[in-house]
């Protein structure tokens, strides 16, 4: 019934006293007033002016609309000046969610940077594997996911659908073998995984277990699987205990080492690819732009290359 322009007419009126006062308030013509206010009868369906002369006196309903109006333009303001403040990076919220290992590596520098270039902008983060991250992305629970797929697979792998998702690629991470500091096959600069057949395997993640059986099978063996755990620092303690070998992606190992095992390439190669995931209008929101910048930064200091888009298939 009402827009903003025909309450900031009837709050002029009530402040000024007068059509032509409250034109000049508001630097429009006292014609264009009057037929404001027309406009607001015929909607309200009641008389909201009482002409007197050259003044003006409101009525019951127009008393009642230009109170309420000071009240909801008050609102409208505050929130355009909120709106700008989010839009100039002045104010805003990221909800952001992370594979853990990102956690500890990828995810702090960006954070570190957006907090220097964008000290307003806050970001809540949480912390889950693909699919599930995904999964909240496309159900809006977080603005971006931190993900990663294996080579050979999308980061859905088949569990959740891309369609309609921006997925930015921001680094690739090399696998590496994890052997005890005096396994037989330490001192190779590569090693074969069909010579590891007879090996006891340390796995972490479901979707790590997923990849080691899948590289397993291509070399001819179905691992002996004895040990499974996501936290990268029980998987090199055990690894250096002689309990088993284990595959760990590169990204965990710049940040968490131990003195007895050895950090090996295998053969043949695999890698998994470090992927930003958001939605076509999230990704035009300056917070959220902002985040995909800083991340994208962060991936190449730590030797990943310019951010490419992959565009899922419709």
């Amino acid at each position: 019934m009402f827009d903003a322009a025909g309450l900031r007419v009837m709050r002029a009126i009530a402040e000024e006293g007068s059509f032509t006062a409250a034109a000049t308030s508001l630097g429009y013509t006292q014609p264009a007033v009057s037929q404001m206010v027309r406009r607001l009868e015929q909607r309200a369906g009641t008389a909201l002016v009482e002409r007197i002369g050259r003044s003006v006196r409101l009525t019951e309903a127009g008393r009642l609309l230009a109170r309420r109006a000071a009240e909801i333009l008050d609102r409208i303001d505050e929130t355009e000046a909120e709106v700008v403040a989010i839009a100039g990076l002045k104010a805003g919220r990221v909800r952001l969610m992370a594979f853990p290992s990102s956690s500890a590596t990828l995810v702090p520098r960006a954070l570190a940077r957006l907090r220097t270039s964008h000290p307003a902008v806050t970001v809540q983060f949480s912390e889950a594997e693909p699919p599930e991250s995904l999964a909240a992305v496309r159900a809006g629970a977080v603005d971006l996911a931190v993900a990663f797929a294996y080579e050979g697979t999308d980061a859905g792998r088949g569990e959740d659908d891309l369609t309609g998702l921006v997925v930015m690629d921001v680094l690739d991470d090399p696998v590496m073998l994890v052997l005890p500091q005096h396994h037989e096959l330490a001192d190779q600069d590569e090693v074969d995984l069909a010579d590891l057949s007879a090996e006891r395997w340390i796995a972490g993640c479901p979707r790590c277990r997923g990849h080691l059986l899948t590289l397993a099978d291509g070399a001819g063996f179905s691992p002996d699987v004895t040990f499974e755990t996501e936290d990268y620092v029980a998987v090199l303690g055990l690894v250096a205990a002689g309990l088993g070998v284990a595959l760990v992606p590169q990204l965990i190992l710049s940040t968490v080492s131990h003195p007895d095992v050895v950090v090996r390439p295998v053969s043949p190669p695999s890698r998994r690819t470090v992927q930003v995931v958001t939605t076509p209008d999230l990704q035009r929101v300056p917070a959220v732009a902002a985040t995909l910048e800083a991340l994208c930064h962060s991936a190449r200091e730590l030797g990943g290359s310019p951010c490419a888009h992959v565009t899922p298939t419709p």
